[in-house]
This record gives structure tokens, C-alpha cells and sequence, in this order.
């Protein structure tokens, strides 16, 4: 990754419904413009969203989703309405995020996450695309949902019992993602569901022995937030339509360039969704790295395929 950089601009985009969306810009002002679309939903942008890219070559937007990060207002509270908080709103905000600040097309950059919302923002406004360079491929569809919060309990059995024996008896055979969003509205179960959700989260990212519980999650603001946001979409199939989803969409996306990588290795978002999206998305390029979830072997090749179209 490139050395660690600045913003030289930077601000807060009002988009409607009450939300104020944060905004920066590094790199050259001159240069192609690329946004990092981050993941979670609700993990924001640190620093280093910022160095996947060449600065002396590209003008690097980061910008924090709905409700999370410095955007305003914060969904970590469990009074904060989250009705306004949906894909349809996250592409609506990207689209008014590129006209405030006059950029005819971007490249994209989207992890876990991101990637998803990538595809749906690119699929809907593919005229204003370059290319498209996802990693940690997931797709948002509801049989992935229920893979990340039910079927991986045979990989993880004792961490997932954990994971469903923290909600009500009668919702443990249910939408586990709903059962929690429930939990994290009250204010007298909040603070136990945010925590039982990020243990679960921590325990299915990686089957590495070294791995280590993510330091974000200490952080009791960014766990109630990260949880809060990532249930609300899961518990409403992330905002997608049941039918025609983001993979069979790919199809759409013919004749713009997009670069994949995956980890082998990736168990909470098997390599499945990213070949799909591979075979059906014409033109597009495959990397299977030996990782999981991440990686600094991923890293190297995000970073190889935007130094490929700077």
C-alpha cells in the first residue's frame, strides 16, 4: 500500500432525511478520480481507505456511509431512526456526492460490504463508472445472509450457539439478524446485543489460529453503530430486490472493467458469490489469493490493479 496521506479537501454533504454525509479528498486534484466504498455496512473509512491508491495519480474520495463515522446524525443510538438508511439512499448519496464534486465518471473501490453496494450503485448508473475493483466479494443476497448468520455455526458451533442463545427463545429459529436489530432498539438490551453480535462477527472472519479480535470492537460507539447498521440490512435482505439480484445483474456491467479478489480461505463469504460474479460479469478478471477475510496479500493486489488503471 502507498504511504500514508492527507486529505486536501474535505466536508460534509447534506442529502436529505436529516443526514449529513462526511466527505474527503486526497491525492492530486487533477488526477482520475476513484471512491472507496467501505464496508460493514457501518465499519466507515480510516486512514488507510487511502492508500490503495497512486496519489500523484488519482484524486482519492472517501466518503462515510449513512449513520456511521463522522456522518451525521449517528446511528449507534437506539433512538436513531433508521428508516432513511437504506441502499437505495447510499446510492442516491454516492450519485450527489459525485455531482458536488464535478466528477463525470469514477473508478471504484469496494470491500465486503462495499462491494456490494458498488454493484448496485454501478448497475444502476453504469454510464458513470470506469472501472469497478472489488475485494472480499460479497453481493448482499439473502442466502449469504443466512449462511454468515446460521450456517457457518457448523464451522463454529460453540460460538454460534453463543451467537443464538442471546435472543429470546422464540426468535432463535427465525431471522437471527431481525432478532438482534429488535435487541439494539431497546435501550435496556443494546449494550449486551451489540456485544454478543460483534464476538459472533469476530469469531466466523477467520479460520487463521493467529487471528486476533478486531481493536474496533472495543470501542463501545463503533460497536453499537457497526452492529446496529449491519442488522437493519440483513434483516431487510440489505434493501434488495428478491429477484434479479447483483450477480445476475453483472451481466449489465459488459464492457466496463472490473478486477475481483477473494480469499481462499474467506469463510464468513465463501468464494462462491465472487466466481458467480466472475461468470457472469463479461471482461472481468478473477485474483484468488491464500487469505481470508483480508490480507496483506489482498492488499497488494487491490493496489496492483489500480496502479493497472491509473
Amino acid at each position: 500500500m502507498y504511504s500514508p496521506i492527507e486529505p486536501h479537501d474535505q466536508g460534509m454533504l447534506n442529502v436529505g432525511d436529516g443526514h449529513q454525509v462526511y466527505w474527503e479528498v486526497s491525492g492530486d486534484p487533477a488526477g482520475k478520480p476513484a471512491v472507496v466504498v467501505h464496508g460493514g455496512p457501518g465499519a466507515a473509512g480510516s486512514a488507510n481507505w487511502r492508500r490503495h491508491h497512486d496519489p500523484e495519480a488519482y484524486r482519492i474520495v472517501v466518503f462515510h456511509q449513512r449513520g456511521c463515522g463522522r456522518s451525521t446524525p449517528d446511528a449507534g443510538s437506539p433512538e436513531s431512526d433508521l428508516s432513511a438508511n437504506t441502499t437505495p439512499h447510499l446510492i442516491a448519496d454516492m450519485e450527489l456526492l459525485r455531482e458536488h464534486l464535478r466528477i463525470e465518471r469514477w473508478q471504484l473501490l469496494g470491500a465486503s460490504w462495499g462491494s456490494a453496494l458498488s454493484l448496485a450503485y454501478a448497475q444502476r448508473h453504469r454510464r458513470r463508472v470506469s472501472e469497478l475493483i472489488l475485494y472480499s466479494v460479497t453481493a448482499g443476497r439473502r442466502k449469504e445472509i443466512e449462511w454468515i448468520t446460521r450456517d457457518v455455526g457448523r464451522i463454529f458451533p460453540q460460538e454460534w450457539e453463543r451467537f443464538r442463545d442471546a435472543v429470546p427463545a422464540q426468535d432463535r429459529d427465525r431471522n437471527l439478524a431481525a432478532a438482534y436489530a429488535r435487541l439494539l432498539a431497546d435501550p435496556r438490551t443494546c449494550e449486551e446485543a451489540a456485544r454478543a453480535w460483534c464476538a459472533w462477527e469476530d469469531a466466523h472472519v477467520s479460520l487463521d489460529p493467529k487471528h486476533r479480535p478486531s481493536p474496533l470492537f472495543d470501542d463501545p460507539a463503533f460497536r453499537m453503530t457497526f452492529a446496529r447498521l449491519v442488522t437493519h440490512y440483513w434483516a431487510n435482505g440489505c434493501f434488495l430486490p428478491d429477484e434479479g439480484d447483483l450477480v445476475e445483474g453483472a451481466r449489465l456491467l459488459e464492457g466496463v472493467p472490473g478486477v475481483l479478489v477473494h480469499g481462499r480461505f474467506d469463510v464468513s463469504g465463501p468464494l462462491g458469490t465472487a466466481w458467480e460474479l466472475h461468470r457472469n460479469w463479461p471482461g472481468s478478471e478473477l485474483v484468488v489469493v491464500g487469505e481470508g477475510h483480508g490480507g496483506p496479500e489482498m492488499a497488494g493486489q487491490v493496489v496492483a490493479a489500480t496502479d493497472r488503471f491509473r
